[in-house]
């Protein structure tokens, strides 16, 4: 949630995205970004039968994306193939699983020398910890070793993760002011210990009415943004978003905009 009040719709880029449903059940979306002079564009569908989730994009790369989810093939249990294609190295199955005090993630390459994930995490409603590692095996070396620690109160949540194999330190808190306008408050400082630098962002978000809310941020570079998002229709979201440096305010404010359309 912290991450959210203070990272999440923020964008600097231009954005359309358009889903649709066939009377079979397909979604199917289309997304376009505009950044700078680079026009980016993919469209994706969605399958769902029973238990089973298939998922297929494609993008202006012609690159091909394909996940398939098994929801529950055993209690508590889901199963996930993806592969990129033309990238013959890219396919991968991950295995989750959920319990009502711990939840483990493993995937594994399918290659002759994989890259092997695990995350998990163990806790309750008060105290979670957990851990996220990669090993390449190609190698022998740990390429992602990540542990975190979790607090969360009624109207708070608080965390602290070692990320980056212990080089940077990130703290961070949520605090929630009133639960009926949705307002909130956030912080979050990060320490990099191979360069000794400190990033401070604090932000927060009130809802103006049940279909409007504005976000703001600040850090400690200087760096403002801020955000208003309508919800115009049920599931259709435009959002309007903008930067500005304050250490040199005559450069232009960096100015995004993101609409998505749902039926």
């Amino acid at each position: 949630l912290n991450l959210d009040l203070l990272y999440k719709d923020y964008q600097a880029d231009h954005k359309f995205t358009l889903t649709t449903y066939t009377s079979n059940g397909v979604a199917i979306t289309s997304t376009g970004t505009k950044k700078g002079e680079l026009l980016l564009a993919d469209i994706s569908t969605e399958l769902k039968n029973k238990n089973i989730t298939t998922n297929v994009k494609v993008d202006t790369s012609s690159k091909l994306f394909t996940t398939v989810t098994v929801d529950e093939p055993a209690p508590g249990l889901k199963t996930i193939f993806s592969f990129i294609a033309p990238d013959q190295r890219s396919g991968k199955v991950e295995l989750q699983y959920q319990h009502d005090y711990a939840g483990i993630s493993t995937s594994i390459g399918l290659t002759a020398n994989p890259l092997v994930n695990f995350s998990g995490v163990v806790g309750n409603n008060s105290v979670t910890v957990g851990t996220d590692l990669s090993f390449d095996t190609a190698s022998g070396n740990f390429t992602k070793l990540n542990a975190g620690l979790n607090f969360t109160h009624s109207d708070l949540i608080a965390s602290l993760t070692l990320n980056d194999k212990g080089d940077n330190l990130n703290a961070s808190y949520y605090h929630i002011v009133s639960p009926l306008t949705n307002t909130a408050v956030g912080a979050e400082l990060s320490h990099s210990f191979s360069s000794n630098e400190n990033t401070l962002t604090i932000g927060t978000q009130h809802a103006l009415d049940p279909l409007t809310t504005v976000k703001a941020r600040l850090n400690n570079y200087g760096r403002a943004s801020a955000l208003i998002q309508h919800e115009w229709r049920p599931k259709s979201l435009i959002t309007i978003s903008g930067e500005v440096d304050t250490g040199a305010i005559e450069k232009s404010a960096k100015v995004g905009l993101a609409l998505a359309l749902k039926p």
